[in-house]
């Protein structure tokens, strides 16, 4: 009895308020399908079960009927064997009914995971600019094993508690009624507090969580790198430790308060339960001793109230289940249902061999909206952001022969980057195209596009992984022997050479056991390992000083060595040699030549140097 008052307690506790979206429970039942054989197997040793657990009182109460009568020894020992037989079948029926349960719900947290993270993986960067991480890998973690309980819990509690219901109710009835629906007029009692508490202990627990999450994003934030260096240097120490221990402070009295409630409810249907009992075994003494019913039919009705309680209790709350269950999958179905707006065509086309060109050609863009892109739910706020649409790119056209470089510069904000970003198809032109080697990138597949074009970006994150695995992303099957060469061509061979592991030490979170200049060759390295016959480096040397600039530009002329590049860069002395350069305004390209072309022509690019050089 006190499990299931504990169990009314926590199915009652869940917060069920989301409303389900229409045409959810269809598409979990189609999503079962794939799981039918398991599904089915499993509800037939449910069955089972319910039936053998009825089957142990009935048996129960014969043996004391045949010890009251005086009855033959050979039939109390068939009857006590006969229950250990039903005994053992039952906890073998029990353990493969759990084994099917498990697995079965193991595997839809597979399936929904891998589904998640690889439909995440196709989803474009503006998602990813916009997304709360960590409400997204909630979905992956809380609402994936909320939709698990549906197969490993939910199902077998509603069909088991089903069997043993009708079973249980069947034999007291019709051993005796009178003293069943006396036993069952207790029932109320039972089930009313239990949602009454059941919504108290919601409502803690919510609060609760919401403190726990507040708690849990003040420590990815305060724990980073990044923050933590940014509260050493501006925060508060005192009123940072004093805002955290605050939050566990309420944390932990809700937790005692929600404590001491569940035990006082449990406490009180426990007597309950006792009561109903003792009711039983009063009322059916008082039958039996006035010869209307055997002393082992009162025997059978008392351990068969036992197992009714339950039941009644797990079906009363099966709704609230599976309302749960169904909330999970609604927002699992929500990422799902997220289309990609950059998507791969079905037969693509693959680029010539040889050296690659490319040409952009009368292109247009504008950044999605957020309603393009994202969930409302994704990003914390009640209503999505629709304005958007906006064009920053209007009609950029120019060609770049294979084998050249080509420089594109401008203020902040001119396109730049939007360029670079186009190109290697983390987003789609609005109209126009991106041709490489003649072929429009939105015709080549993502493999052949990511082996033709390779880009190094201004910050050079790196995974907290090893030197190695960082940088056999770019070359997964590659070798130690290709590593060090390929950081020989880095001009930081030497640096990791003096590191205790070598290539197999710890980056820390985005490389901060780098600096800076060290974890931009990095990604030179890993671009080199690539050998792609397109480079594009946005901004590469922004944020470094003049030795590390030095040492990457190295680096970067050993990478760009024939191959046809797009260098991006707010310093022009970084683009000096190029072999052409664009000056791009407002989204629009102003200017075109070489360095000193356009120092000639006493334009924006030749602003733009005074102002450098002055």
């Amino acid at each position: 009895m006190e499990y299931a008052a504990y169990g009314s307690l926590y199915r009652l506790a869940k917060d069920t308020r989301q409303p389900i979206t229409p045409g959810t429970p269809k598409r979990v039942l189609r999503f079962a399908r794939v799981y039918r054989g398991r599904l089915v197997a499993f509800i037939v040793l449910s069955i089972v079960a319910a039936v053998l657990a009825v089957a142990t009182p009935v048996l129960a109460g014969r043996v004391v009927d045949a010890i009251v009568a005086d009855g033959p020894m050979s039939l109390i020992g068939w009857l006590a064997g006969l229950i250990a037989l039903v005994a053992l079948a039952e906890a073998g029926v029990s353990v493969f009914a759990r084994w099917l349960s498990s697995s079965l719900g193991e595997q839809v947290i597979y399936d929904l995971r891998t589904q998640v993270f690889d439909h995440v993986q196709r989803m474009p960067v503006a998602f990813f600019t916009r997304t709360r991480t960590g409400a997204l890998v909630s979905r992956l973690n809380n609402d994936v094993i909320g939709a698990q309980a549906a197969f490993a819990g939910t199902l077998s509690s509603v069909v088991s508690n089903a069997v043993a219901l009708v079973l249980t109710a069947a034999v007291m009835f019709t051993t005796s009624w009178q003293v069943t629906l006396l036993a069952l007029v207790m029932l109320p009692v039972f089930l009313l507090p239990a949602r009454r508490m059941g919504r108290t202990i919601a409502a803690l627990r919510r609060e609760a969580a919401e403190h726990n999450a507040n708690m849990g994003t003040q420590m990815t934030e305060r724990f980073s790198a990044p923050g933590a260096t940014l509260v050493k240097l501006f925060g508060r120490p005192e009123s940072e430790s004093a805002e955290f221990a605050g939050r566990a402070a309420r944390v932990r009295d809700i937790g005692v308060k929600t404590s001491m409630r569940q035990f006082y409810f449990v406490a009180a249907l426990t007597l309950v339960a006792a009561l109903a009992l003792a009711l039983v075994y009063g009322l059916g003494g008082y039958y039996a001793l006035r010869g209307e019913l055997a002393a082992g039919d009162v025997v059978t009705l008392a351990l068969l109230l036992t197992r009714l309680y339950a039941p009644l209790t797990g079906l009363a709350n099966a709704r609230v289940e599976i309302m749960s269950a169904l909330v999970s999958f609604d927002r699992v179905f929500e990422i799902l249902d997220l289309k990609p707006m950059i998507a791969e065509r079905e037969d693509p086309v693959t680029v010539p061999d040889g050296p690659v060109g490319l040409r952009f050609d009368d292109v247009r863009f504008a950044y999605p909206s957020a309603d393009e892109v994202s969930l409302a739910s994704l990003e914390d706020v009640a209503v999505l952001d629709h304005r958007g649409g906006e064009e920053v790119l209007h009609g950029i056209d120019f060609e770049v022969p294979a084998g050249s470089t080509f420089a594109i510069v401008g203020s902040s904000g001119a396109g730049k980057s939007t360029i670079a970003q186009l190109l290697t198809r983390l987003y789609d032109v609005g109209s126009g195209a991106v041709r490489l080697g003649g072929t429009d990138v939105r015709d080549m597949s993502f493999a052949e596009m990511r082996s033709t074009v390779g880009m190094v970006t201004q910050d050079g994150h790196l995974f907290h992984d090893t030197i190695g695995a960082n940088l056999r992303l770019a070359a997964p099957g590659a070798d130690d022997e290709a590593l060090w060469e390929a950081l020989r061509r880095a001009r930081l061979e030497h640096v990791i050479a003096a590191l205790p592991d070598g290539l197999e030490t710890m980056v820390g979170e985005r490389g901060y056991r780098l600096s800076g200049g060290e974890r931009q060759r990095m990604t030179i390295a890993r671009l080199l390992l690539a050998a792609p016959r397109v480079v594009v480096l946005d901004e590469a040397t922004a944020a470094l000083d003049s030795t590390n600039e030095a040492a990457v530009q190295a680096a970067l002329t050993e990478a760009l060595e024939g191959r046809t590049a797009i260098v991006i860069a707010h310093r022009l002395s970084t683009v000096r040699s190029a072999d052409q350069i664009l000056v791009v305004d407002a989204g629009r390209i102003v200017e075109r030549g070489t360095h000193t072309e356009l120092l000639e022509a006493d334009g924006h690019y030749a602003q733009f140097y005074r102002t450098q050089f002055a």
